[in-house]
């Protein structure tokens, strides 16, 4: 039995008899490179369509780095980070059926506070009033939780790691629905970070070809032994040439973007063969200009991805199980909850670590 496991017990059976008799840590981003140690009361016991939750991992995103730097768009301080998490049922609400104690399980961290026109759509991934743990709202960098069940999705046979990787890969997995790729498309993927690679991984279940763009000869060394099918190019100035030597003369049919950056985003338009499709996965606070001719020339489909939903999150968990994803190498740090995370986010920046991907264990 884990020690996460005996904690859970022991949490459990005093719980049940008084709800807010235990302490817990949280960490909380104060301001940009400001990280400040609390303790705070567990939260009380779950309504009926909630659960507690003990959060045993939690990966690192992209959006944390940012706002640890302040770069990050629509966020406010103080903030408790964390939103790729994995973690364990410690209590369920009454009208929860679908889940039990002791549980493993992933949490989808979007919810929508009004049922508006998108989610009575089926879009609940991007509702007017969509609010993301960890941005929005106070997220999983603390030891205990309680979220909509919904929203919670058991996932036992697969590892904390596994489990704390499902949001960044289900991300990739909602932006390959959004492309709609068939088996005959050539797909350029920009930017081979984690959204990047779990996009790579989501197309190549789709039968398609599939080639990775990106600056980082880091990253596409890690495509290169991990996916030994997928062509990669190193951004230069002439990835036209790249492309035409490497797809006889053609250009991709499907782009996904990843990059968030301005240049990459609109440089698109130019990689696309007519007729093709742009996903942006990526986002940056600005605005995209294109040439509206060249966009009216080649029949160029654009679309945004944002998020994911629920159906790509029990997609993942049953894609790791079966073997048919894998994160092999996928992370390339770790942290304790327990260490001082000003110093370790620090490092984090830095070229000569080959980040790819960080988790927090608990």
């Amino acid at each position: 039995m884990t020690s996460t496991n005996v904690l859970s017990i022991s949490f459990v059976k005093s719980y049940i008899a008084n709800p807010i008799v235990f302490p817990m840590k949280a960490i909380v981003l104060q301001t940009p490179g400001n990280f400040l140690v609390i303790e705070k009361d567990t939260p009380t016991a779950p309504q009926p369509h909630e659960v507690l939750l003990k959060v045993i991992q939690l990966g690192v995103c992209g959006t944390d780095l940012h706002a640890y730097r302040g770069r990050q768009p629509f966020f406010t301080y103080p903030r408790i980070l964390g939103h790729e998490i994995a973690a364990e049922v410690i209590a369920v609400g009454a009208e929860v059926t679908h889940l039990r104690v002791g549980d493993r399980c992933a949490v989808m961290p979007y919810r929508n506070e009004q049922e508006d026109q998108a989610v009575r759509r089926g879009k609940t991934n991007c509702g007017s009033t969509l609010r993301v743990l960890g941005v929005h709202e106070d997220g999983a960098m603390q030891e205990f939780i309680t979220y909509p069940a919904e929203l919670v999705f058991a996932a036992n046979e697969l590892s904390a790691d596994q489990i704390a990787m499902i949001e960044p890969l289900a991300i990739g997995s909602h932006a390959v629905e959004r492309a709609d790729i068939s088996p005959e498309d050539t797909v350029l993927v920009i930017g081979a970070g984690p959204i990047g690679i779990g996009t790579v991984a989501m197309a190549l279940l789709k039968a398609a070809r599939v080639l990775v763009l990106d600056m980082n000869q880091n990253r596409l060394d890690y495509i290169s032994q991990n996916y030994p099918s997928v062509s990669c190019i190193l951004l230069n100035n002439t990835v036209e040439d790249s492309l035409n030597e490497l797809l006889d003369g053609q250009l991709p049919t499907v782009i996904l973007d990843a990059t968030g950056h301005k240049d990459s985003m609109q440089k698109c338009l130019e990689y696309i063969a007519p007729g093709g499709t742009i996903v942006y996965i990526g986002l940056f606070i600005g605005d995209v200009i294109f040439h509206d001719p060249l966009f009216h020339r080649k029949e160029i489909t654009l679309k945004a991805s944002r998020n994911a939903l629920a159906t790509d999150f029990t997609k993942l968990i049953r894609l790791l199980k079966a073997g048919l994803v894998s994160i092999d190498g996928y992370i390339t740090h770790r942290l304790s909850f327990d260490d001082s995370l000003e110093a370790e986010f620090n490092k984090l920046y830095l070229p000569e670590e080959r980040v790819i991907k960080v988790v927090i264990e608990f």
